[in-house]
């Protein structure tokens, strides 16, 4: 891992049973990401975009290879460790918001915080900072069904960034958006890597999504390329 790096992976390798064989997924993939980089991970559905995010995100385990978060491997460390770690460096943004439909949009973007141990003040300040930031702050005490879908993914998008992660994985977040939705995030997230210098790692299918990233990669036949 280069001394930049803040996220990086060697020789990763996963299978998956199918019926009596296996089948794998990825082939001995490496990647690096440095501070404030936008990098764009694309290919087509199946070809494990997914599993490489949640591999990254210490999410699940690989077969062999490493994952490493600010130089620590993240799996020769305890469950716990690696727990902190997540909640610590690690921001989530997935295709479905994920917002509890329970909670105001105030209160799921605080969620994070409180989890990470910060009092409910502080935390809702933080929140209430980054709903500025993704122009959500008069939402901020509506419920997830009474805005629209761009502005469930902006609320998703603040929830991910409310613990300052180093690195933002981002798996098809455009996916449930239309095109004009879809650039607005893609915006939203170049300016808050740029303003940050927080790294987004998006894996997508959309070739207009990933020309907007500073790098682009392509995963094939289990390779990144």
């Amino acid at each position: 891992m280069s001394e930049a790096a803040v996220l990086s992976c060697e020789g990763i390798v996963k299978s998956y049973r199918q019926g009596e064989g296996l089948v794998e997924v990825l082939k001995g993939v490496d990647l690096e990401v440095t501070p404030g980089e936008i990098l764009a991970v694309t290919g087509p559905s199946g070809s494990g975009k997914s599993t490489l995010l949640n591999i990254l995100g210490i999410l699940e385990p690989p077969d062999r290879g490493i994952v490493r978060i600010a130089s620590a491997d993240a799996w020769s460390v305890s469950e716990s460790r690696r727990a902190a770690m997540r909640n610590r460096s690690l921001g989530f943004v997935f295709q479905f918001h994920h917002l509890l439909e329970e909670f105001t949009v105030l209160e799921n973007v605080m969620l994070p915080a409180l989890i990470a141990g910060r009092s409910r003040q502080e935390a809702a300040g933080a929140a209430a900072a980054l709903l500025e930031e993704v122009r959500l702050m008069p939402r901020a005490g509506h419920f997830p069904s009474k805005i629209s879908g761009g502005e469930r993914q902006r609320a998703a998008v603040a929830r991910a960034l409310v613990c300052r992660p180093d690195v933002v994985l981002a798996d098809e977040p455009t996916g449930n958006l239309d095109s004009g939705n879809s650039m607005k995030l893609m915006d939203l997230v170049r300016n808050l890597s740029s303003a940050h210098r927080q790294a987004f790692v998006l894996a997508t299918h959309s070739e207009e999504l990933a020309s907007r990233a500073d790098r682009i990669l392509r995963l094939a036949e289990g390779r990144l390329h």
